[in-house]
This record gives structure tokens, sequence and C-alpha cells, in this order.
């Protein structure tokens, strides 16, 4: 079951993947483009994220939708968590955990804590990703295309 669904997620982001990189903007333009898509799914916005990948793609045409879609692929429900575990334990690893106290209530100050550390650890995990990410998307794109012009086309007889 596990292993069924794994196969249909590698064959969903495969597919997405090569859908970007055949897409007509440049290799830098989909990199980038999928890379803000990794940093904005990486924060904690909530869902609101997709509003905004609608935004810069309706604002902006050098963004490749279907890279900056196919990063939900990738930063996934189940891939999520664990990006904000690793987030905490470096804004633990960063700050400690000394409490900030700006409500003088217990529960709100324990949260205030932890949503900063969560916060300012999760920026710093975005930016890792979404570097990485691009790096490799734009290498990928380059690859991806190197390799299709290198085939002779088929002839259309």
């Amino acid at each position: 079951m596990l292993r069924e669904r794994l196969s249909r997620y590698r064959t969903a982001v495969t597919r997405e993947l090569t859908r970007a990189f055949e897409a007509d903007h440049t290799p830098h333009q989909v990199a980038a483009s999928f890379a803000i898509g990794i940093f904005v799914t990486a924060m904690p916005t909530g869902g609101l994220g997709i509003g905004l990948f609608f935004l810069l793609v309706r604002l902006w045409s050098w963004v490749d939708r279907v890279a900056i879609f196919a990063s939900v692929l990738v930063l996934n429900p189940l891939v999520k968590p664990l990006v904000y575990a690793v987030s905490l334990q470096i804004g633990v690893l960063a700050f400690g955990v000394e409490p900030i106290t700006p409500f003088g209530i217990a529960a709100l100050d324990y949260a205030a804590t932890v949503l900063a550390l969560l916060l300012f650890g999760n920026l710093l995990v975005a930016l890792v990703l979404a570097g990485t990410s691009y790096l490799l998307v734009r290498e990928l794109t380059i690859s991806y295309r190197r390799r299709r012009t290198d085939r002779p086309l088929p002839r259309a007889d």
C-alpha cells in the first residue's frame, strides 16, 4: 500500500517536472519559479501560498505556472511536518529555549516562544530548500533539454 502510494507520488512529481522542463521558459525562469514555489510552500502559510502562486503567475509573465505549482507536490502534507520539526530544532539551536514573555500568561508566552523559534528556523529551511531546488531544477532543465535536442526527431510520414 505504502509502496504503491510512493510510486504514484513519484510518477506525479516526474510528470509535472517534465512538463515544466518542456515549457517555453528559460531554465533560469523554470528554476526560479520552482524555487519560489518551494520557498512559499515551506513557509507556514496555511494554504494561502496557492493563492499567492496564482497572483505571481498573473503579475509576472516570466513565472512558469507548471514549475511553481509542481513545488506543491514536492512539499506535500506528508513532508511538511518534517520541515516544521527541523525548523523548530534549528530555532532551538540558534536561540535556546528561553521563553519569550510578551504576555505574562504562561500558555501564551510558551506559544509565542515556539512560534518565534519555528518561524526563524522555517525561514532558514525555506531559504536552503529554495536555493538547493533552484540549482537542481536549473541543471535538470538544461540536461533534459540537451538530451531532447540530441535525439533525432521522428519522421512524420
